[in-house]
């Protein structure tokens, strides 16, 4: 069975610091750590998938009304950060670059699709090459089918899930 470590995430949870681990989780199978979301507590799920001979590390964190995505390509560096949103009054998604430099197509576009599936504010690092867009596609539709299986999607307005 091939391990992969992937990066520890630490944060701040009210008055004390929480250190969370995905560390050496099985290509394949799923990590889920954290609280449910009626809890308002966080929930970190962590999953590997092999595509095209390059290993895709995922890690998904569920805070209240946003996520946090981290998608790595062979790697567990945190590559460039992107913020994405709905916004007034047309409902229309806006997407920005917070770390890496100079936004390129690779990870907005999927934060933007990701708000749109969701209906949700996302975060998410990208560390996917730029030159692979079957890669990508393959990364964003694992990351999707992924949080359609958690239950982060957009309700339908008649009250039904998409």
């Amino acid at each position: 069975m091939v391990v992969v470590d992937l990066f520890r995430l630490s944060f701040w949870h009210g008055r004390h610091i929480c250190t969370d681990s995905c560390n050496s989780a099985p290509i394949s199978e799923d990590t889920q750590q954290g609280v449910s979301e009626n809890d308002g507590g966080i929930q970190i799920t962590c999953f590997s998938e092999v595509v095209n001979d390059s290993t895709l590390h995922f890690q998904i964190i569920r805070l209240q009304k946003q996520i946090y995505a981290w998608i790595g390509c062979n790697s567990s560096k945190l590559g460039r950060l992107y913020a994405a949103s709905s916004t007034r009054p047309a409902n229309l998604v806006s997407v920005t670059s917070i770390l890496g430099g100079a936004s390129d197509n690779t990870g907005s576009g999927i934060a933007r699709r990701l708000v749109i599936k969701t209906g949700l504010n996302i975060i998410l690092a990208c560390n996917i090459p730029k030159n692979n867009p079957m890669l990508e596609a393959d990364a964003e539709r694992l990351l999707i089918q992924k949080l359609v299986s958690l239950g982060y999607r957009r309700p339908k307005p008649d009250g039904s899930s998409v």
